[in-house]
């Protein structure tokens, strides 16, 4: 019997060839991680600095503004002070502006993310006639400055009698709102599935019921976006509100340039009321900056 040897033919290990990476593409991996979050804390730290500035130096004393620059307060701390802020509360003028602008931005800033809602939720779902034509002649408005208005409304609002008051202050930023408004939420609406919507209509939801329960929470980062976008233009306006207000209606911006006017040298109250009128727009952004974010791109992608 004749045995054959069979001949086992191993195989060659297959050996891995990594290509070669480009001089570019390493460096690139090699910055991406932490070096670029330092870079970015940096530039984030020099963007601050006159927030901190200003905070120091509304806590110290006015002779110690005079004779030197904030940061001083790092060697010498005793130099920190609540007194202006004290100042501050005990002067009329601007404690009435500071609350003459959360009664003017509030309202303005809500009824710009209602109605623009609405209109947004109209404009992207209804069907009406003319729908087409209203929606350009919205996106039209976004082009037309406010320095065009101003004088054809200021004589409305007072042949009407509301010139000088808050209301025609409200009423100016909500006119100038709405456009921007009723565009970005209503190209953030028409990215809702259609058959969502279906799906609701079937279940019996009327319109204003699918708007309340299918719309809004769906639509909260682009509702948010366009809440600090309003609130941010409103609160740190001062054209509108030179025009518009009266010294019983003026907002933080009028206040502080009529201290600044009156008062050159009232360093001890312009300081924290500055600081004030800064730090509010601040935390709100910081606050809603996720949403404001994702809200922005949503709607301008379609």
């Amino acid at each position: 019997m004749t045995a054959e040897a069979g001949s086992v033919t191993k195989a060659a290990p297959v050996e891995t060839v990594k290509a070669e990476r480009s001089l570019g593409a390493r460096l690139a991996s090699g910055v991406s991680g932490g070096l670029v979050r330092v870079v970015l804390l940096v530039v984030g730290l020099f963007w601050l600095v006159p927030t901190i500035g200003l905070l120091l130096s509304s806590l110290r004393k006015p002779e110690d503004m005079a004779a030197s620059g904030w940061w001083e307060v790092f060697s010498k701390p005793s130099q920190l002070t609540f007194d202006s802020y004290d100042k501050l509360l005990q002067n009329s003028d601007i404690t009435d502006s500071i609350l003459n602008t959360v009664m003017i931005t509030v309202p303005a800033t809500l009824l710009v993310v209602v109605i623009g809602s609405l209109a947004g939720y109209a404009f992207a779902w209804m069907e009406f006639p003319g729908r087409d034509w209203w929606f350009l002649g919205v996106v039209g408005l976004l082009v037309v400055p406010v320095q065009v208005a101003l004088i054809p409304i200021a004589e409305l609002f007072g042949n009407i009698g509301i010139f000088g008051s808050l209301i025609g202050v409200i009423l100016f930023h909500v006119g100038f709102g709405l456009p921007f408004a009723v565009f970005l939420l209503r190209n953030f609406f028409a990215e809702i599935p259609k058959e969502l919507l279906e799906a609701a209509r079937l279940d019996g939801a009327g319109e204003l019921r699918l708007f309340v329960r299918v719309v809004m929470p769906l639509g909260g980062p682009a509702i948010a976006s366009l809440g600090i976008f309003q609130f941010l233009w409103v609160w740190n306006d001062m054209l509108v509100a030179l025009i518009f207000t009266d010294s019983g209606s003026q907002p933080i911006t009028v206040a502080l340039q009529t201290q600044v006017r009156q008062f050159g040298n009232n360093i001890d109250v312009l300081a924290p009321g500055a600081f004030i009128s800064m730090a509010i727009p601040l935390v709100v952004f910081f606050a809603f900056q996720r949403q404001f974010v994702t809200g922005v791109m949503a709607g301008a992608v379609k």
